[in-house]
């Protein structure tokens, strides 16, 4: 099921291949809306590493207990050839433009994790200052 230009609901899969429950969908679709903005902004191909977790899948590697990967509210990203740093940062700017919908949005040193929670939330856990 292609939920964007460039997106499609198997992207967004969950690593034990649980299937997607009807709200998850609805809610991937909104965050693939938001990633083809900033894929369209960049002209580059988004990598998702992680979207949608069935609870099992999250709780198996530790992700936390309300985490918007189980509700398909998130997705951990990353572009070849540019750095986490770079991408956060086109985020934001994104986000401030009113492109993006404002959310979760996390500095990691191998990728970027962006939600669509709906308010300012930001975090940096990495080590590459």
């Amino acid at each position: 099921m292609k939920l964007t230009e460039n997106f499609s609901l198997p992207e967004f899969a969950s690593k034990d291949g649980a299937f997607f429950p009807d709200e998850v969908k609805a809610n991937l679709e909104k965050l693939a809306k938001n990633l083809q903005v900033l894929r369209d902004h960049l002209g580059k191909p988004i990598i998702i590493n992680s979207g949608y977790r069935s609870a099992s899948h999250n709780e198996k590697i530790g992700g936390a207990s309300n985490s918007y990967h189980v509700k398909g509210m998130a997705a951990d990203i990353l572009i070849v050839g540019l750095s986490p740093r770079m991408i956060h940062g086109q985020i934001q700017m994104l986000i401030d433009a009113g492109k993006m919908d404002q959310g979760g949005l996390g500095l990691y040193d191998t990728f970027v994790h962006y939600d669509i929670r709906g308010h300012f939330a930001r975090w940096n856990y990495s080590t590459n200052q």
